[in-house]
């Protein structure tokens, strides 16, 4: 493929910023729908008349869709002009929103969902390489932080939206309420949205390297997704699509390095500041994304939180985040080096999880609250320089195939995170229970009063000696369960801390953008 020499000419004035905000609600509205959809599963398997093991496929085909479309968006808007692609993702995730919102049954949800996944996987990364290409190299920061909100913001707003829908309408509107919002995108994006900058379109499609990557992706998506309800290793369907996994991504690997113009330009990671960055995205995905994943089940499970409770709580760090983003990009990027900022923001992230690490039953919004401002501050430290200097020199062709791979590392960084946590979680819990339980016995002279009082208060009650000591110990029980969970959940806070601390040599490494204008070095290799 040809060398990217056009000179880029920057959009200014009020249309820049029509189409930064177009490209923002778009990404924003695909994490939106990803989260409330997770909310409502309880009221979807009961007007569907799903299990929990059928519902959990409205989650993962659109987790596939958004794994084949991620890394191919590049490709895509090559292809067809990128101001065609992403106006089609907008209406192919409206219809499909229509089209879901409409659905009577399970499996036409499921197979909409996936449609759904396809567009919105085209939404979120051509919405980054949008934002990005919008400024000049010197204002990089200025989109990555842009972008970041919306990463942060997303995610925040789903579950009070779909909380707030569920309990109020039905689970259809989390999708109906797509379309008004998808109409008004698809005319701004097909007005404002311009082409690559110097995008030659292939010669030859590199299908082969399409088939593999969407056989590796897609087996490793569902492997991550599905492999603990089935026990992992004990399954011979995991067995069959980890294998299949491996399979598909090696062969993947290979035809991308080897073929004259590839589907997804692997060649980028020679630029070893993108390949860090990118390593850094998956480690980011894991613990940032993945550690979030169990707060909902910590508040459920101890402080007995709804949805919507959880989301409204959630909603003034994540206004702080924007904030942070923007004081980052704007003031401390030009104060001081990306490599400060990315470690202070790491510090930060690790203080929250150490803080969070001593959480008990009596936790509450506001002893959760500045641990949860600390980690909106220390986010967006981290992820603002480490975003802005992977991408540093790119723009255009390499923007958008830089951009479909940080965003598909970042995804599969949160699928591995979540499996691993889930793991550990389930090691833990076995582990404390069975170190606790060993100490309730008649032997032990304050397990032996507690269950005496609880009898007791049965007793009172009315229940005969036998009963209340029966429900004496299932009391016991459960108050050793929910000692089990919160023992476990704060085990893995303090795993996670201790893991992002062993990643920091990987920050050193990355070279800032200043140092690319010192040198005047670039390591990209057309």
């Amino acid at each position: 493929m040809e060398a990217n020499t056009a000179v880029p000419v920057y959009i200014t004035g009020s249309a820049k910023w029509i189409l930064i905000l177009t490209a923002l609600s778009c990404a924003m509205l695909e994490l939106i729908d990803s989260t409330a959809v997770s909310v409502s599963r309880p009221a979807m398997m009961g007007g569907l008349g799903a299990t929990t093991m059928e519902i959990a496929w409205v989650i993962t085909a659109y987790a596939l869709g958004n794994v084949i479309t991620v890394p191919l968006s590049a490709m895509f808007s090559t292809l067809f002009g990128r101001k065609i692609y992403f106006t089609g993702s907008v209406i192919v995730f409206t219809i499909s929103s229509l089209m879901c919102g409409l659905s009577s049954s399970l499996w036409v949800l499921v197979f909409w969902r996936f449609v759904q996944g396809l567009g919105g996987g085209g939404l979120l990364s051509t919405s980054q390489s949008i934002i990005s290409d919008s400024f000049p190299p010197a204002e990089a920061a200025t989109g990555v932080a842009i972008f970041g909100m919306g990463v942060l913001l997303g995610p925040a707003i789903g579950p009070v939206l779909g909380g707030y829908i569920t309990d109020r309408m039905s689970w259809h509107w989390i999708f109906f309420i797509n379309v008004p919002i998808g109409i008004a995108a698809a005319f701004l994006s097909w007005k404002y949205v311009p082409n690559l900058l110097g995008a030659v379109k292939p010669k030859k499609m590199d299908w082969l390297g399409v088939i593999f990557m969407i056989t590796g992706l897609c087996s490793l998506q569902y492997f991550l997704e599905e492999g603990a309800g089935k026990d992992w290793f004990e399954s011979g369907e995991i067995v069959f699509f980890f294998i299949l996994a491996l399979t598909g991504l090696t062969a993947f690997v290979w035809r991308e390095l080897t073929v004259e113009e590839p589907a997804v330009n692997l060649r980028l990671y020679r630029n070893v500041s993108l390949a860090l960055g990118n390593l850094m995205n998956l480690i980011l995905g894991m613990m940032l994304i993945g550690v979030f994943f169990i707060f909902p089940l910590f508040a459920q499970d101890i402080l007995g939180w709804t949805a919507t409770m959880q989301g409204e709580f959630l909603i003034p760090s994540s206004i702080a985040s924007i904030f942070a983003m923007l004081l980052v990009s704007k003031v401390i990027l030009k104060k001081v080096s990306y490599h400060v900022a990315s470690i202070s923001g790491l510090m930060l992230f690790v203080l929250f999880l150490v803080l969070m690490s001593s959480s008990s039953a009596d936790s509450n919004e506001h002893t959760l609250f500045w641990p949860f401002m600390i980690n909106s501050f220390g986010k967006a430290l981290v992820m603002v320089p480490i975003m802005t200097m992977a991408l540093a020199g790119l723009r255009g062709t390499e923007l958008a195939q830089a951009t479909g791979l940080s965003n598909i590392m970042r995804q599969l960084g949160s699928a591995i995170g979540v499996a691993l946590i889930n793991i550990y979680l389930d090691h833990e819990k076995v582990l404390v229970r069975g170190n606790m339980v060993g100490h309730v016995n008649e032997y032990n002279e304050i397990a032996s009063g507690r269950i005496s009082a609880v009898s007791q208060t049965f007793t009172d009650a009315g229940y005969s000696p036998e009963e209340a000591m029966q429900a004496a110990y299932k009391t016991v029980d459960q108050l050793l369960t929910k000692q089990e969970h919160i023992v476990a959940y704060n085990h893995v806070y303090i795993a996670a801390a201790l893991f992002l601390l062993v990643s920091v040599p990987i920050l050193l490494m990355i070279r800032s953008p200043r140092q690319e204008a010192d040198t005047g070095h670039n390591e990209i290799v057309h």
